[in-house]
């Protein structure tokens, strides 16, 4: 059961940050920032949270930006989810690369 609710949590936090990033990047042509994955600690209390980021040579620069702004993100987040969770959990942000991998496996396949 307590499986089943941290899913609920961790997609209710993707969707919302997803969101939150989407009318971020408006203003930054060709450039795309999706939330991959969340994962919840089992007491809530921290969120691993997996950003895909398009195109993948600015993935370095917008995640610095992104952790500087962890205040402010994690802020907005509780302004759109307070009345589901009590407490926020503090949010820890990771560059998912499984894309560029796929790619690099894909490219070698076909280079062979």
């Amino acid at each position: 059961m307590e499986e089943t609710r941290l899913n609920k949590i961790g997609r209710l936090l993707q969707k919302e940050l997803g969101d939150l990033f989407l009318k971020q990047t408006k203003g930054m042509p060709g450039t795309l920032v999706s939330v991959s994955a969340v994962r919840v600690s089992p007491d809530l209390s921290v969120a691993k949270v997996y950003l895909s980021i398009f195109p993948s040579e600015r993935g370095a620069e917008l995640m610095e930006s992104i952790v500087h702004n962890n205040k402010t993100i994690r802020y907005d987040l509780g302004q759109r989810v307070r009345t589901q969770l009590r407490k926020i959990p503090e949010l820890s942000f990771f560059l998912d690369d499984s894309l560029d991998y796929v790619e690099h496996i894909d490219h070698l396949l076909k280079g062979n």
